[in-house]
Parts: C-alpha cells; structure tokens; sequence
C-alpha cells in the first residue's frame, strides 16, 4: 500500500509515460475513428514508442488496451470497429501502462467537434470533481474527505455520482488497497499515510447514477440514457500534500497538479 521512495521514482516513471499517451492523443482528430482503430493506435505507441507494457491488456481477460465509454457509456467500454466516434460525441478513454514493473493508470473525457452546451458543462464539472478530490489528499487526511468533496462539487452543479465503481490504490498491480469512494463523509475512513499511491476517477452522470452492466459483460451505461463523463489520475500522498504522477503538460502549463 504505501510505496518506498524507489518504488515512487519507478511509479513516476510509469505516470510521465501515460501522460504522453494522453498527450499524442490530444493531438488526433478522434472523429471519424472507429474505437478500436484508437486502441490499436495507442497499443502501437505504448509498445513500439514508449517501450512499456499496456496494462490493461490481457487484464481479467480483457482483450483491449484501453476503455472506450461514448456518451451514455459510464465505463468499461469496449473497442469495436463499428464504433465510430461522431462529431458531438464526447468519449472517455481509460488507459494504464506499465513500466520497470510499475502501472499508472488515467482516463480523460474528449469533446469530439460540435458539442452540445449541456455536454460540455457535463464534462468540465467532472473533471473540476476530480480536481476537487485531488485537492483533499495529503498525509493525514481521510479518505471520506475525498469522496465528500467530489459528490458535494458534483451535486451543486445539478448531477449524480455513480457509486458502484471507484478509486484504487495501485503499484505493481493494477487494483490494490484502498478503494478510493466518490462520495462519502469528511472526516472518516482511512487516514492517509506518505507513500500510498492511489488513483481519484469519479464518474459523474447527468440524471440517475443508477448505472446497468450490457450483454457483453464490460459496458456499463446509465440506466436512463444520458450522458455521463470521467477523469483520472494517478496520486502519491506526500507530507505536505498530493503529487499528481500522470499530470499531463497542458494541466502543468495551468498550474494544475
């Protein structure tokens, strides 16, 4: 659970990895793509670029190297190459790599082309949820504070957290302890200790947060059909706070992390 200074060198290494993964993908054109061609471009450049491993791949049986969740799909996505991404859409993509030994593990909500208002307030309030959560951790701290923060900042803007899925510590296996909630009581649950690794990824929908698992066993859609968006990173508690290890240059540049 909690990572020697070695062990957090090797994790940051991992996290930078991911982090341009990200990075390349900001600058494709995602309209016009299938899922699957997405996921084949990003196994090419962890393998073939980064010289790491795609974590999730082979994973629980999983086939893929990422997570593919468009509009309504709340996680778990599969690629598929009759899943075209569309101008308006806005999609998630959840990708982990692994490195010396080590996983990071990070998602990101995309805006494809011309999306809708709604959509875009959808996607900029879970990705400040997540910021929210990032901001309570520090050696010390609970774990209840992170959840608290996440849901309150969430339901002040008019919308639901899903509560099935959550948070995990991480290291040389992708799920570890603790689980890490997106909602909760401040104040309570796990103090935090320097060194515990974990990652923050709330999952934020626009109506219910009742949420059905489809026929394929993976794809998790809201029960009401609307949108739902996602961030995540990968966090290490330090004494004086947090430090985000898959932080991307553009949050850098934002201050961000």
């Amino acid at each position: 659970m909690v990572k020697t200074p070695a062990e957090l060198a090797l994790m940051r290494i991992s996290g930078a990895l991911l982090a341009s993964v990200f990075e390349m993908l900001d600058a494709l054109d995602l309209g016009g793509m299938s899922t699957l061609q997405v996921n084949d471009r990003v196994d090419r450049f962890i393998t073939d670029d980064l010289e790491a491993r795609p974590a999730s791949k082979g994973q629980y049986d999983f086939e893929y190297v990422l997570n593919s969740s468009i509009n309504q799909v709340v996680c778990h996505g599969v690629p598929n190459p009759r899943d075209i991404i569309r101008n308006g859409d806005i999609i998630n993509l959840d990708i982990t790599l692994e490195k010396n030994g080590f996983i990071a593990d990070s998602s990101k909500t995309y805006l494809v082309g011309n999306v809708p208002p709604a959509a875009k307030r959808l996607v900029r309030v879970a990705q400040e949820a997540m910021w929210q959560g990032i901001r309570q951790v520090r050696a010390g701290a609970h774990l209840g504070d992170i959840g608290f923060a996440i849901e309150r900042h969430a339901k002040k803007h008019g919308y639901a957290v899903v509560r099935d899925y959550c948070g995990h510590g991480i290291g040389r296996e992708m799920h570890e302890e603790p689980q890490v909630l997106n909602f909760g009581r401040a104040g309570t649950g796990m103090t935090l200790r320097e060194g515990m690794v974990f990652t923050i990824e709330p999952m934020i929908n626009q109506g219910t947060r009742k949420v059905s698992t489809e026929d394929d066993g993976w794809t998790v859609v809201t029960d009401d059909g609307k949108l739902s968006a996602q961030f995540e990173h990968t966090v290490a508690v330090t004494r004086g706070g947090v430090e985000v290890l898959t932080l991307r240059r553009d949050e850098r540049a934002r201050g961000l992390g």
